[in-house]
């Protein structure tokens, strides 16, 4: 029986995560560190935390396996350097700390085109926190890196809107990298990485999350 850690759970993909984790049999309990509230469930526990001043002793910390889904735009986050302490800073002293505490299994949802080398801010920052996370050390560590996220969120991003009506359209056609990745098949691939003792570093494409 395992328990995982959930950031990012008041996000698509998280939301995802923590409704398939909680009805998960395999998964004895979840922890979602969150700003506010999440709804409350027997298996949850949700502590309610400031990111940028993490408890590093709290016992919640320790637990099997940790989901990474922590993620925004340099749009809504507001400049460069905010966008970074959520896509960066933040995940990765969410790493640190939980393995410190004993955590042996890493799950991070990533982005399709990752890449330390690029020029442009988001691929970037993705390549660089996926090498930052595979240097803390965990046994078993899975880079997720979907395409263009399908779901319903709560926030409005015409951009996204846009590229979705068209892939929508046109997806078919398109080789399967460059398809929609439902948030529910990346969700299921982030909690079987956290889940299953799979030791290395694993790399989850685009193409293998497309929507049929």
């Amino acid at each position: 029986m395992t328990r995982i850690l959930v950031v990012g759970a008041s996000g698509l993909v998280g939301g995802h995560v923590i409704t398939r984790a909680l009805a998960d049999d395999h998964i004895t309990r979840v922890v979602a560190p969150t700003r506010r509230p999440l709804n409350a469930h027997t298996k949850l526990d949700n502590p309610l935390v400031d990111f940028d001043h993490l408890p590093a002793e709290a016992d919640w910390w320790s637990v099997d396996g940790v989901i990474c889904a922590l993620g925004t735009t340099r749009a809504k986050a507001g400049s460069d350097e905010a966008f970074r302490t959520v896509d960066y800073d933040y995940p990765l002293a969410v790493a640190r700390l939980a393995h410190r505490h004993g955590a042996a299994r890493f799950a991070l949802n990533s982005s399709l085109g990752a890449d330390a080398g690029s020029r442009l801010l988001y691929p970037r920052t993705k390549g660089e926190i996926e090498n930052a996370i595979k240097a803390v050390g965990f046994s078993s560590c899975t880079i997720v890196r979907p395409g263009l996220i399908g779901g319903d969120r709560d926030e409005f991003r015409l951009g996204e809107r846009v590229a979705a009506g068209v892939l929508g359209i046109f997806g078919a056609m398109l080789p399967r990298r460059y398809r929609i990745s439902p948030a529910e098949k990346i969700a299921d691939a982030l909690i079987d990485a956290a889940v299953t003792d799979a030791p290395g570093i694993h790399l989850i494409e685009a193409d293998r999350l497309a929507g049929d």
